[in-house]
């Protein structure tokens, strides 16, 4: 019940009202939603608690998908597909507009739960690009979506598919925005069994279909298919038939988008990072340094500077082994053949001014692992932008020239 204690607490009474006056809960006792919150919210808790169990389990699973929608990523979701924007922009309190979207436009709901899977995958293990035509038209119409439902149910083998194609919104560099269309594609996997428990307590089998999602973006300003899927296959098989079916196009391997590469050579030596004043970053520290000898691939050398150290990164290597990194040698004089280091991790700082409210400024940690490997997909929207722009900044993360490549 902590889940839904926290739910009831964050959400106003006027939304909750509108909740469980809609819902239709039988086993709910009267509420008088006039009296003061407190007097309210504390009771309805343990109200809820001794619903009868199916409309209990009916409430935890609903306040769950409204509160994965209640954070940062969430909150971006629902403002990408959202119709009536002049009502949810009014709305205070991230519980309060994913509740009142998933009552007034539950289809839209789902459509931002549909844009979260995407994002939350982009530029992940199950994520691939496709460079194609831009200014192409997607096809909506019944002929066409009939056409690529029926590819889908033959690759698969399936007979139950799903496919919601829809307009929305990424935000890319300096709060710009590029358009784009989703196509979510659901299908039903084979039948599996599992255990469980009947309504009398007793262990058995049973058997269900799991439903796998799967998500496609086009980008018509820059011609590029994004796709998230399980496998490698997947991916390739569902965005062909996207581009011929949608886009009336045909498409190969050879158009698919190369993986994301990161430098840290620049880290050799004592580097400063240059920031916008604008940003409100206070500064950058590099914490770790992981490091091989190309004349040694089967050894690492790990440096960690840790918080309210005096040395640079930098310094207590060339203090604590010896190790001039910037001059490609050992500073003690070694004999023998001189290394030549790479960075294959580091991991950094971003240290920000306190806010207008005072306290301590926030921090961003970012870790990059040559040559593809990044936590950025991790973090939250704002976080990925201004991460994003650091490592395109200090050259970091190299150019692929695709403005519409900044994760939101």
């Amino acid at each position: 019940m902590t889940a839904i204690a926290s739910f009831l607490r964050k959400t106003p009474i006027p939304r909750l009202q509108d909740y469980f006056t809609a819902g239709g809960f039988t086993s709910l006792p009267p509420v008088d939603w006039t009296k003061p919150e407190p007097e309210v919210v504390e009771p309805l808790i343990k109200a809820v608690d001794d619903m009868d169990e199916a409309e209990k389990q009916r409430v935890i699973l609903d306040a769950g998908r409204v509160a994965a929608l209640a954070d940062e990523p969430g909150q971006n979701a629902l403002q990408n597909v959202v119709l009536d924007r002049a009502t949810f922009d009014t709305l205070e309190g991230p519980n309060n507009r994913s509740l009142w979207v998933f009552l007034n436009e539950a289809n839209r709901f789902r459509l931002a739960e549909e844009v979260r899977y995407n994002d939350e995958r982009r530029r992940g293990r199950s994520w691939s690009g496709f460079g194609v035509d831009e200014g192409l038209n997607v096809k909506k119409d019944p002929i066409s979506i009939a056409a690529f439902t029926t590819a889908i149910r033959e690759r698969f083998e399936t007979p139950n598919v799903h496919v919601d194609i829809f307009d929305r919104h990424r935000v890319i560099l300096d709060g710009e925005e590029c358009e784009l269309v989703q196509v979510a594609v659901y299908r039903e996997g084979r039948p599996e069994d599992m255990l469980g428990f009947d309504a009398d307590s007793t262990l058995s089998r049973r058997i269900v279909k799991p439903v796998f999602e799967a998500a496609l973006t086009y980008e018509a300003a820059t011609g590029v298919i994004e796709v998230v899927a399980k496998t490698r296959e997947d991916r390739m098989d569902l965005t062909r038939f996207m581009a011929r079916d949608l886009l009336g196009i045909t498409i190969d391997e050879k158009q698919q988008l190369p993986l994301r590469e990161y430098d840290l050579s620049m880290l050799l030596q004592p580097f400063d990072f240059p920031t916008d004043p604008a940003d409100g970053i206070a500064g950058v520290t590099v914490k770790e340094l992981r490091l091989m000898d190309l004349g040694d691939a089967k050894e690492r050398i790990t440096l960690e500077s840790m918080s309210g150290a005096d040395r640079t990164i930098w310094q207590m290597a060339e203090h604590r082994i010896g190790l001039d990194i910037g001059g490609g040698s050992f500073a003690y004089g070694v004999t023998g053949e001189v290394p030549e280091w790479v960075i294959t991790r580091a991991r950094f700082t971003i240290k920000f001014h306190p806010g207008p409210s005072g306290g301590r400024g926030k921090s961003l940690s970012l870790t990059v692992t040559m040559p593809h490997g990044c936590n950025l997909k991790d973090m939250t929207p704002q976080e990925r932008l201004i991460g994003e722009k650091y490592l395109r900044l200090w050259g970091i993360l190299k150019d692929d020239n695709d403005e519409g490549d900044v994760l939101e």
